[in-house]
């Protein structure tokens, strides 16, 4: 018999219909996951966090300690201090070569509320966003919070996980109000040529109804003799449906700073400072004065940095292609590899389970070798895993060492 009277209302409901149509995060699931075995003793490797293993340089961090202890801890204008805008448009016109004023820069707590305050002040339900696979988990299920539909633009390891002109534009369509460009890409590190964007720049200019938003947070992490461009610089008559995202987390080992930023044209910068007036208002003024340091102050260490991140993305690749039933492309950037387990579908692991996807693969992985990774399907491209190489040499020919074992011993 129901405990809730005849007539009565429903209990209360704990879930939106929005927020039942998103998963959470799999790539903080995967890491807590890991954190929960090594918890109780058990020797787990995670190669699924995504951020630097190095401390925010000194003096980002004498310049957060100092504005604590010089009262700059209130409130501040919703979407960045002054400072920090003009050191954006300074960094946007240094590394770039575009010009923005300060009224066309959001500054957001981080680079997922600058993605979610441009969709929540722009999609309208049925409003389309195109979104390459592989893509960073949460473009997706941000788009579906916001009220629009993502549409899955897949790429694949022969064109290098980017996606092409062509491919564009079979995805475009009169609903289509955003394209998400990554580059270095989260999951794969693929980066785009300048070549390569003026395809896909060929394609938007036929569609001048369609936005971009170019998350570029892995810029200054690409190797070898790879230069990066974003797409605003390759092709200026896209500038002004452009918005530019950046932020400080990866190039200077900030993550828990929680600063990104983006420019982009001043009514759509507006729109989303209202966003954030009435959900996250300004992020911490401590870091907002921290990122003020970082932009402005010595950046002579984010190459030194990016060339050790080649050394271990070099050491990952030639041991996972080593491993039985593994392919693993080499990519141009990020800190990330995205090798595929097609040569492992429908193999049975050591404990007797067949796998069958490349979920099965990381359960397994982690259960038998206590090595963490994010699967494939989580990235929307399949069948693949992850692994963030921001670790020691040590730890990664560890955990290469036990996915060459585990590999080894399916049959």
């Amino acid at each position: 018999m129901s405990s809730v009277p005849e007539g009565d209302p429903a209990p209360c409901r704990s879930e939106s219909a929005a927020l039942s149509r998103v998963k959470p995060s799999a790539t903080l699931a995967a890491d807590a996951k890991a954190r929960e075995l090594k918890a109780q003793g058990r020797n787990v490797i995670s190669l699924a966090a995504g951020e630097p293993d190095f401390d925010t340089p000194e003096n980002i961090k004498e310049a957060g300690i100092r504005a604590i202890r010089e009262g700059k801890t209130k409130y501040t204008n919703v979407d960045g201090i002054p400072e920090l805008k003009e050191a954006i448009c300074a960094k946007f016109a240094r590394e770039n070569g575009l010009t923005y004023k300060p009224s066309q820069i959001n500054v957001s707590p981080g680079g997922k509320p600058v993605i979610w305050n441009a969709f929540i002040a722009t999609l309208n339900p049925g409003d389309e966003v195109i979104v390459p696979t592989p893509y960073w988990v949460s473009y997706w299920d941000i788009v579906l919070l916001a009220g629009g539909q993502p549409v899955a633009a897949p790429t694949s390891a022969e064109t290098g996980f980017k996606l092409t002109g062509k491919g564009l534009e079979s995805k475009i369509t009169p609903k289509t109000r955003w394209v998400i460009l990554n580059s270095p890409s989260n999951p794969s590190g693929a980066a785009y040529t300048k070549a390569e964007l003026r395809e896909l720049a060929d394609v938007l200019l036929r569609h001048p109804h369609v936005w971009i938003l170019t998350d570029d947070m892995y810029e200054h992490l690409v190797f070898g003799d790879f230069e990066f461009f974003t797409i605003a610089q390759v092709e200026p008559a896209l500038y002004d449906r452009t918005l530019t995202m950046n932020g400080v987390s990866k190039a200077y080992a900030m993550t828990g700073w929680r600063i990104g930023y983006a420019g982009g044209p001043e009514p759509l910068i507006k729109a989303m400072a209202k966003v954030m007036s009435q959900t996250t208002s300004n992020p911490s003024s401590v870091s907002q004065w921290a990122a003020v340091e970082a932009l402005n102050g010595p950046q002579d260490f984010i190459k030194p940095n990016a060339k050790l991140f080649e050394g271990r993305r070099d050491l990952v690749v030639s041991m996972l292609n080593q491993a039985s039933g593994v392919t693993c492309p080499t990519p141009e950037g990020a800190f990330y590899v995205y090798p595929s387990v097609a040569g492992l579908i429908g193999k049975t692991a050591p404990s007797g389970k067949v796998i069958g996807s490349d979920e099965d693969f990381a359960v397994e992985l982690l259960e038998t070798e206590g090595v963490s990774v994010v699967f494939g399907a989580a990235f929307g491209l399949s069948p693949h895993f992850r692994i963030s190489y921001a670790t020691s040499n040590a730890v990664l020919e560890d955990a290469c060492e036990r996915i060459q074992r585990f590999c080894a011993n399916v049959k």
